[in-house]
């Protein structure tokens, strides 16, 4: 398709999920068959299944961490740093993915709706800020504690959990003028409803990924194709 125009005026608001996430050969969680990397949702990725056994969510978030070290960012992830870097203070990126490509490939105005891999945080909600922490722990033993005593946890979002900065998101895409979804199925919530939000306030919806998303009829503009591809050259900065 044409590019997109980005006048002097716009400001831009970017969605990216799985799909930008899955160009650089990182798994994808699928709803079909309630699996994530081979694990049950319910036994990994729950606050329950934290009570019921923190090494099992360890365990699994430790080989996920093993798996982003290895990944890489690809043309998409540049693609929007690039034109971070064109708009500035215009320009606002929300992430669903707790990987770091986005900041490796140069991103820096982002948010982690749904947490970061790479930082833990008190299982108390003590209100002490997360950490940073890489670790690939190969027992419990080896994960630390809270200054108030409670183990680290990984700085995830649990299915069930709410999703962070929300306040901070909503202003933003109250502020947009165009908003781009990248690589997202459009059936998780409340990432899912962020199109309607923006077209409620009359921005420009665009979506891109490799087949139509859930929530297609809220877009103006539907480009199929992979994002890596599609990305590069798809907005005109005026």
């Amino acid at each position: 398709m044409a590019a997109i125009s980005v006048s002097g005026k716009d400001r831009v608001f970017v969605l990216t999920g799985a799909g930008i996430s899955a160009e650089s050969g990182l798994p994808t969680f699928r709803a079909s068959d309630g699996l994530w990397a081979g694990h049950r949702i319910e036994d990994v990725c729950t606050p329950e299944a934290w009570q019921r056994n923190p090494w099992r969510v360890w365990e699994f978030y430790s080989g996920r961490r093993a798996d982003g070290a290895k990944a890489e960012p690809n043309p998409a992830h540049f693609a929007l740093a690039e034109l971070e870097a064109k708009l500035g203070e215009r320009f606002f990126l929300c992430t669903q993915n707790v990987d770091d490509l986005h900041e490796r490939a140069g991103s820096v105005r982002l948010v982690h709706m749904h947490g970061e891999l790479a930082k833990s945080r008190c299982e108390n909600e003590c209100g002490r800020a997360p950490v940073e922490d890489r670790t690939i722990y190969t027992s419990l033993d080896e994960v630390g504690r809270c200054a108030c005593g409670g183990l680290l946890r990984p700085h995830i979002v649990f299915f069930g959990e709410i999703p962070l900065e929300m306040d901070r998101i909503q202003e933003e895409i109250g502020k947009a003028t165009l908003m781009v979804v990248v690589g997202t199925s459009g059936s998780v919530y409340p990432a899912a409803n962020f199109v309607h939000w923006a077209r409620l306030g009359g921005a420009r919806t665009v979506y891109v990924g490799p087949e139509a998303p859930l929530n297609a009829a809220a877009f103006t503009h539907v480009v199929e194709g992979k994002a890596g591809e599609v990305l590069l050259g798809l907005f005109q900065v005026g």
